[in-house]
Formats: structure tokens, sequence, C-alpha cells
């Protein structure tokens, strides 16, 4: 019985804390670029590519990984006069609740890019291998 306490108490502040944290419409961000990854034939020779608009301005990465995401997802962006690259590391945080253990996934890397000009950006994503790793790339501003 006291885990089944424990359990619910856990639900109640993971709901709690994803109410509070949840961005609302005054802190919400607008998407720019996104992409998920999860089929073979979206890359050509390993690598994904695709060209889209950005305006001058600061944008930062945002993910949406799980267990087998790749473990290495190298990032380049390029310009006329702009260029990025980032090899992101996913890594995987152990929560326990009492009663089991899960994980939360997280790419680590500098996520945060300043763009000096309005431009079209080629993106091109690596998965070192991992074609059939899911994971959502998103470029929020």
């Amino acid at each position: 019985m006291r885990k089944l306490v424990i359990a619910a108490v856990a639900v109640i502040i993971v709901i709690v804390l994803g109410l509070i944290l949840t961005p609302s419409e005054k802190t919400a961000r607008t998407q720019i670029y996104h992409v998920r990854l999860a089929d073979p034939d979206m890359y050509k020779d390993g690598t994904y590519s695709e060209t889209f608009q950005i305006k001058k301005g600061t944008y930062e990465f945002r993910f949406v990984p799980n267990g087998d995401s790749p473990q290495t997802l190298s990032i380049a962006l390029k310009g006329p006069t702009f260029s990025f690259a980032e090899d992101f590391k996913l890594e995987g945080t152990p929560h326990d609740t009492g009663i089991s253990r899960y994980y939360t996934w997280e790419y680590v890397g500098e996520s945060t890019i300043q763009v000096p000009d309005d431009q079209q950006l080629e993106i091109l994503i690596n998965p070192h291998g991992n074609l059939l790793g899911p994971v959502s790339v998103y470029l929020i501003e």
C-alpha cells in the first residue's frame, strides 16, 4: 500500500511540475525548423540534409530523443554568412520511483546559435550510422 501511495504522489508531482514548467502563451517560442528522423530512406549516404529560410536572430536547438536515438548526432548549418557545427551526445538520466527505474534522455552540446543576417541555411544531420533510432530536431526562436 505504501508503494502505491508513493507512486501516486510521484505521478501528481510530475503532473504539477509539467503544468508549472509548460510555457505560457506569453513565453511561447516560435518553431523555425522541425524534422522527425525515423526512416532510413530520409538519409542520403548516411546524412540528412534540407534547406530552409531563417531570419537574423538567436535560436536554440531542441530535441525529442529516446534510448534508441543515435548516441552522437552531428548537426551542421551552412549559409552565406553563417556556419555552425556541433556533435550532440545523448545522455540518459536515471530516475527511481521506489517501485521502478526509468530514464529521461537529452542531447548535450552547444545548442544556441546567433544568425547574423536573414538567409537560406542548409542543415546537415549525421546520426553516425544509427539510421533507425528516431529523433526529432527543432530549431526555435
